[in-house]
């Protein structure tokens, strides 16, 4: 169950100072790739850093990370352990997130973290993680509409939203891509908090960052890619000087084209899962916004050829499917509608029914077969592998459906 507030995470973390500065990153997408970006640049440049962002991918405790690596279970277990006995003896009653997120700001005290890089779980202003109050810059990444029954059902109410995770006193980056509804709500509060704020924009990378417009024009990238990076190079010259004055952001900028974010865009090889050879793409797009960055890459890359797409997909329950999936399935693609399995940590998730899914795919004019598969992600995977004979093959429409894929295939290789 989803409970937006903070009085419980307060109850929760009242006698746990937090021993570290914050990077605090909200927007409905691309703040896991800033987080990304920003964790991997302060690790480059020797600093001690927590990342927390969700959900998490394969193990509930994935979405935590000290200096890149995912933290220890043992001691996740352990500490979570200690944050639900907690929140029993206080009849605090806090939701699942609220436990998480207390469990992973308890980590970094543990750990001894300076800095930790957090991402907003739903919204900004009553997500659990505006408990955060050492924060040296706050991060707003690209806004679509999204959770409108908690957010709000405008861009500009959910901007207003996102916007809640800034504070006096606290610089502020924002990515300047954002449609101008977003921009206003957000300038309006950034002129009533009196901050300083770089909206910043891939087109005119910051002349002080000389290294970041040098990366932009070596390597392809998508238009979102370098919104993001600009996002985290920017942050990373806002907080240096307050942590590493003997740091430069421009040196450490390079290291960005090293980063590697599971589950976005990601080139994967299923053997031995199935027989397919070729690697296939994995994608965890689960709104219109970024289904849209999903269908200009598998135009740009898979497409160019004249080929039809063949898709795995699945997604969950509630979301707008038609805009999601009209956005990138193409007259003669080929498609496996399935399921994702429960979610740890998060009950509440379910997965949409396949033969809705299967509907919605049917609409498009032209499309080519289409075969639902319910529980099946297997069989999804092997019947699409054997349609697609080693053309482009695309699995796409959740993240947990994602997780899922990478969980079948650690454990295929592992027997």
């Amino acid at each position: 169950m989803i409970e937006l507030g903070l009085s419980r995470i307060s109850s929760l973390l009242q006698q746990t100072p937090l021993s570290w500065k914050a990077i605090h990153i909200a927007g409905t997408n691309g703040k896991g790739s800033i987080s990304a970006y920003l964790s991997h640049l302060l690790n480059s440049g020797g600093v001690r850093c927590g990342r927390f962002t969700s959900p998490h991918l394969i193990d509930r405790w994935d979405c935590i990370t000290i200096n890149e690596r995912v933290v220890q279970e043992s001691l996740f277990r352990q500490i979570e352990a200690r944050v639900k006995l907690r929140d029993q003896t206080l009849g605090i009653g806090a939701s699942e997130f609220e436990l998480l997120t207390a469990t992973a700001f308890e980590i970094f005290n543990h750990e001894q973290v300076e800095v930790g890089v957090v991402e907003v779980g739903m919204g900004g202003r009553l997500d659990s993680t505006n408990i955060l109050n050492n924060v040296l810059v706050s991060v707003i990444a690209k806004i679509g509409l999204d959770h409108q029954a908690f957010l709000g059902n405008t861009i500009e109410q959910i901007a207003r939203e996102k916007a809640g995770i800034l504070k006096p006193g606290v610089s502020c980056v924002v990515d300047g891509t954002n449609c101008a509804e977003a921009i206003g709500a957000i300038k309006d509060r950034i002129g009533e908090l009196g901050l300083s704020a770089a909206i910043v924009h891939p087109d005119a990378p910051d002349d002080q960052l000389p290294s970041l417009g040098k990366l932009f024009q070596q390597h392809d990238l998508q238009t979102h890619q370098k919104a993001n990076m600009s996002c985290a190079a920017a942050s990373l010259k806002a907080l240096l000087p307050r942590i590493r004055p003997d740091l430069k952001a421009d040196t450490l900028i390079p290291q960005l084209t090293s980063v590697e974010w599971p589950g976005r865009l990601q080139k994967l090889a299923l053997q031995p899962l199935t027989a397919r050879k070729e690697p296939v793409l994995l994608d965890g797009a689960h709104n219109a916004q970024s289904a849209e960055v999903l269908g200009e890459y598998v135009d740009r890359k898979l497409r160019s050829l004249g080929k039809n797409i063949t898709w795995v997909i699945a997604a969950s329950h509630g979301k707008d499917i038609r805009p999601l999936f009209h956005s990138v399935i193409n007259p003669g693609d080929v498609v496996a509608t399935t399921t994702f399995g429960p979610v740890d940590g998060m009950p509440w998730v379910k997965a949409a029914n396949p033969e809705e899914l299967s509907s919605c795919v049917r609409d498009i004019q032209g499309i080519g077969e289409v075969q639902s598969f319910n529980q099946d992600t297997l069989g999804a995977l092997e019947w699409a592998c054997s349609r697609a004979d080693g053309e482009p093959l695309v699995i796409a429409g959740s993240l947990y459906l994602a997780s899922d894929v990478l969980r079948l295939l650690r454990e295929a290789k592992k027997s």
